[in-house]
């Protein structure tokens, strides 16, 4: 019933394997090792590949993997159990040779295959015969009721005489008072004295009808002022006066938007001193994030080592004081990792780690330790934190490479526009961070057309026109009179699919080089806005498709990137759909050490993080570095 098995080392060496059909099983195996063992996702050993059903059991101690493949609509309950004594009669019969690091001998595995999986299918036979057997009429309980006996059991049952079954309800009450009782006149004994005389002079007083003495002692209420009407709130950091004036379009006259409109492009015409600034930083690839700060961290961690370690050689109490920490050459069990997983989860989820992808982590974590030995010099604290630390780290880093300059370069070369969409929930930062990636490539020197294709938010227009004209500001025309950066636009209430298209060919046409499409935001669960996304990227093909999240959220990142994923794939009617191929991180300056939506991200869809924004400012976008965000998050 099985269709093949294969055991093989992490280093890529095949030990043993059994093939029972002619099919091809190179791809599935490639998948479960790219997508699975590659990608930290070993918490649960199962795997699908079209067709197929794949098992898998990892073996920490010799490097090993165990896999066996199966067609998926069957329902085999012995497989796990089948692993299991697969690894051990391996491990028993071949640890010499494991040990030895000979791992390219011959291994003579068949017989013990064949008689271990006959024993296992006879045993799941022989449970599945047992529970299907039926119990006969007389072992039912039915058989054993009769007539008589109903008869006499209706008889035996009398219902209480009026009056006596409140008897025991009533006097577990009285007891229930009395007790009461007993702890208020205790609870009363026990309070001060002055504060009884207080008590009892209010409540004569109230039966009396006469106000209470105010003592000595109780100090006059100040007089509040009254009420001069409403004030406007004034804010500890809301800036002079000025800016409400300037900010105050209460007085113009005529139309409010043209006035509004041409007021701004006055502002935005000529840049001040800070923003010319800006200009000529941004040329080449983006920084990464936080570089500088995880060098010092690094620096200082260092530096806290040599102290405790020197401060360690000062207390300590002779030679034997370096051997109190030792745990000693053992290998790690469940039992020995679930404490340290269980602190290692609470702690990645007070850090904004979602609660799932978090579980799956530790999952992933105990499967990679489970059998492995402990050195002697290592606890089970550090090894759980730094083989978490390696796999966060490997979530984190790209697995293909996404160079968007290099991709608009060749694409510029065939005499085509490189096309960006955006997409992501309501408020996220789309548009603001479209505008700060336009800025990063009119650096490198590329012209661009921005593609207004949210055409549902009232406002959206503008606000890329806005953005348009101070990035033509910063960057004055080029030799030919032509701005750097263009906006298409149609309006509002327009099919967004139809304004994407008619901007890439006119893009194509006007030899611009990249096309940004900025969409609608929308929630993951709106239907008809997701179905009109699907239907622009089906149409358009665009070159790189960014899903755009904030860094605020846990959870909720998670359902919309599945979602998000899920409604593209359900709604594109094709074989091969065009899914999200990277993440724009935003509003990282606002989080602290509260990183963990990055890992959530990246865990749930796969594709890396391309783009991380950082603040207000054009200047302010970086790329991802994995082990600065790591640390924060373990830290």
């Amino acid at each position: 019933m099985l269709d093949f098995f294969t055991i093989f080392s992490k280093g890529g060496i095949v030990l043993w394997c059994f093939q029972g059909t002619s099919q091809l099983f190179t791809p599935a195996v490639n998948s479960l090792i790219k997508t699975v063992i590659l990608q930290e996702r070993t918490g649960n050993n199962t795997f699908t590949h079209e067709a197929l059903q794949l098992k898998y059991k990892l073996d920490n101690e010799f490097e090993l993997v165990f896999v066996v493949a199966y067609q998926k609509i069957l329902q085999l309950s012995y497989i796990d159990k089948f692993l299991t004594d697969i690894q051990m009669e391996f491990r028993n019969k071949y640890k010499d040779c494991l040990t030895d690091g000979l791992a390219c001998g011959t291994f003579n595995f068949k017989g013990s295959f064949d008689e271990i999986l006959r024993f296992n299918e006879e045993e799941s036979r022989a449970i599945a015969k047992s529970q299907k057997k039926m119990k006969t009429f007389d072992e039912s309980v039915k058989s054993k009721k009769t007539v008589s006996s109903m008869i006499e059991n209706k008889k035996e049952e009398k219902k209480p005489a009026k009056g006596k079954e409140n008897k025991p309800v009533k006097e577990q009450v009285v007891k229930e008072t009395v007790k009461k009782t007993e702890q208020t006149a205790a609870v009363l004994g026990e309070m001060d004295e002055l504060t009884l005389q207080k008590n009892r002079e209010k409540m004569f007083a109230k039966m009396s009808g006469k106000k209470p003495v105010k003592t000595a002692s109780a100090s006059p209420k100040a007089e509040t002022p009254k009420k001069k009407g409403k004030q406007a709130t004034k804010w500890e950091m809301g800036g002079t006066n000025k800016d409400a004036v300037t900010l105050d379009y209460s007085s113009l006259n005529g139309s409010g938007d043209a006035t509004i409109n041409g007021s701004m492009e006055e502002k935005h015409g000529t840049p001040s001193a800070e923003e010319q600034r800006w200009v000529g930083q941004m040329k080449g690839g983006l920084r990464d994030l936080d570089e500088e700060e995880s060098e010092d961290e690094e620096e200082e961690e260092k530096g806290v080592q040599e102290t405790v370690k020197s401060g360690k050689s000062k207390k300590g109490s002779g030679m034997f004081s370096m051997f109190k920490n030792l745990v000693g050459s053992k290998t790690l069990t469940k039992e020995d990792l679930q404490p340290a997983l269980e602190k290692m989860k609470e702690h990645i989820i007070g850090k904004n780690v979602a609660a799932d992808i978090s579980a799956k982590l530790c999952d992933s974590v105990a499967a990679k330790l489970e059998g492995k030995v402990l050195g002697t010099f290592s606890t089970t604290a550090n090894t759980v934190k730094q083989t978490l630390q390696d796999s966060c780290v490997n979530i984190l880093e790209p697995k293909r490479r996404i160079d968007i300059l290099r991709d608009a370069m060749e694409c510029k070369q065939k005499g085509r526009p490189y096309v960006v969409t955006f997409c992501g929930v309501n408020g996220v930062g789309k548009s603001t961070n479209l505008a700060k990636i336009c800025f990063w490539l009119i650096e490198n020197g590329f012209r661009v057309l921005i593609a207004a294709c949210d055409t549902f938010r009232a406002g959206a227009v503008e606000q890329l026109r806005t953005h348009t004209r101070k990035l033509n500001a910063l960057h004055p025309p080029d030799k030919n009179g032509q701005h750097m950066v263009q906006l298409y636009e149609k309006g509002y209430g327009k099919d967004a699919a139809g304004i994407a298209m008619e901007a890439i060919n006119f893009a194509r046409d006007c030899h611009i080089d990249v096309v940004l499409v900025d969409t609608a935001g929308r929630m993951q669960d709106n239907e008809p806005l997701m179905r009109a996304l699907s239907k622009l990227i089906k149409v358009n093909q665009p070159d790189l498709v960014l899903f755009v999240g904030e860094a605020l959220v846990g959870n909720e990142a998670v359902d919309q990137l599945n979602k998000f994923n899920q409604a593209l794939a359900d709604h594109s009617n094709m074989t091969n759909p065009r899914l999200i191929d990277g993440i724009v991180l935003t509003k990282f300056d606002t989080i602290d050490d509260k990183v963990g939506a990055a890992i959530s991200m990246t865990y749930t869809t796969g594709q890396p993080i391309v783009f991380v924004g950082t603040g207000q400012t054009y200047t302010d976008l970086r790329n991802l570095n994995a082990k600065a965000v790591v640390n924060a998050l373990l830290k």
